[in-house]
């Protein structure tokens, strides 16, 4: 075998380069680049030796046997879909490193005692469409057929997206995966943060996933003319709004949560007219539900108050919901034990990140292993990064991992 890891960051690197924007790297669902990525990721898996199958969403599913017939399956999997202006092994080093893995076996002829599958999901970000985890609560049967009438910023909806890509939306979600034949799944990621880093230790073993809910906010005011309504008789829907952005703030900084306003809109605006309008997006996480429930209460509480002195109206829409996630005590361990037998220290630590390890979690046992992120552990950016050798790190603790996962499991 080449040097563990090579493999991994140069196909991470090549992939990046299927992008929807040449300047940078940005990979929304079933776009010209995200159907490019499919075709390779369908190459790479059936060069290493697997058979692939593409589901009914465009999740890229790859098999390799087990050493005996009607073994259970020990499914991995992460995203190939992208953030606008995106790291280039978010996702994608969860995908490519178990691939590695299954060429070495092959390359051996080496079979383990569980059939091993790999999963790229097509739709983690939900960036186009605002369809978080659409690919992975597909497979386990919580595809929403709602979904099907959104609309993306051009006016495209899923359902003629999915037409464009070769997909039938009237077959979307009906191809989920029988629990009763997964051993388990295992999710390896970049850590997306700075602790594994600031340890000096190049693989975690994450404990729990953060919940995180998704809230668009449309503030509406009275537009005006810029120079003829005093400050005092305005109804300015911007100011509102960025009122309850520093709201946001403050109460994120009380107690084990985050929260952020990653996107605000002032619609039809113009330097000359007071904004009457404008939307704007809250997410919000923490490590227990009660925390983010007791979070989101104030936060509301204190827009609505806001609202009310500045003589403007508030709604909200809640677009996403999810609960913190505790991964399997047993998988916790074996993921542990196969890091310690790459020969590194096993450090255990939560996931402040969602990821489609929540929606596997319902049916099946699940794990995660973190990988180290370079550059001061920024993610969901272009200087994210990961080393050869933390790579090669990753594939030889999931080799481990693979060789050891007991048949019956």
């Amino acid at each position: 075998m080449t040097r563990p890891g090579n493999l991994t960051i140069e196909r991470a690197l090549a992939l990046a380069r299927h992008s929807d924007s040449p300047d940078h790297y940005t990979r929304l669902l079933y776009s010209p680049a995200h159907r490019a990525a499919s075709a390779q990721i369908q190459a790479w898996m059936r060069e290493a030796g697997m058979t692939v199958r593409v589901d009914s969403v465009g999740n890229v599913i790859g098999r390799y046997e087990a050493a005996t017939k009607g073994a259970k399956t020990l499914l991995f999997g992460s995203h190939f879909d992208s953030v606008r202006n995106g790291g280039k092994f978010d996702g994608n080093l969860g995908i490519l490193a178990p691939i590695e893995c299954v060429a070495e076996m092959n390359a051996r002829g080496e079979r383990a005692a569980v059939a091993v599958e790999i999963a790229a999901f097509s739709d983690e970000e939900g960036a186009r469409f605002a369809t978080g985890f659409l690919s992975s609560k597909s497979l386990v049967g919580q595809f929403d057929r709602a979904w099907l009438d959104r609309c993306d910023a051009a006016g495209v909806s899923l359902r003629d997206a999915m037409r464009d890509a070769g997909l039938d939306p009237e077959a979307a979600g009906k191809d989920a995966l029988d629990p009763a034949q997964l051993a388990g799944y295992v999710e390896l990621h970049i850590e997306q943060g700075p602790v594994l880093l600031d340890a000096g230790l190049p693989l975690g073993v994450v404990t729990t996933i953060s919940a995180g809910n998704r809230h668009t906010l449309t503030v509406k005011g009275v537009a005006g003319h810029a120079g003829t309504v005093p400050m005092k008789m305005r109804h300015d829907a911007l100011t509102a709004a960025a009122e309850m952005v520093l709201v946001i703030e403050k109460r994120a900084g009380a107690g084990a949560l985050v929260a952020t306003v990653g996107i605000l809109r002032v619609h039809e605006g113009s330097s000359n007219v007071i904004p009457g309008h404008v939307d704007f997006t809250l997410d919000i996480r923490a490590g227990d539900d009660a925390t983010r429930r007791a979070a989101e209460d104030d936060i509301f509480t204190a827009c609505e108050v806001i609202a009310k002195q500045r003589g403007v109206v508030l709604t909200r829409v809640r677009q996403s919901e999810s609960k913190v996630v505790r991964c399997s005590e047993a998988m916790q361990l074996r993921i542990a034990e196969a890091i310690t037998a790459a020969g590194v220290e096993a450090r255990r630590l939560p996931s402040g990140a969602g990821h489609d390890a929540m929606m596997l979690a319902e049916i099946c046992e699940t794990g995660m292993m973190f990988v180290r992120c370079g550059a001061g552990g920024v993610s969901h950016n272009p200087a994210e990064t990961v080393s050869v050798e933390d790579a090669g790190l990753a594939v030889r603790a999931l080799l481990e991992l693979i060789r050891r996962f007991p048949p019956a499991a």
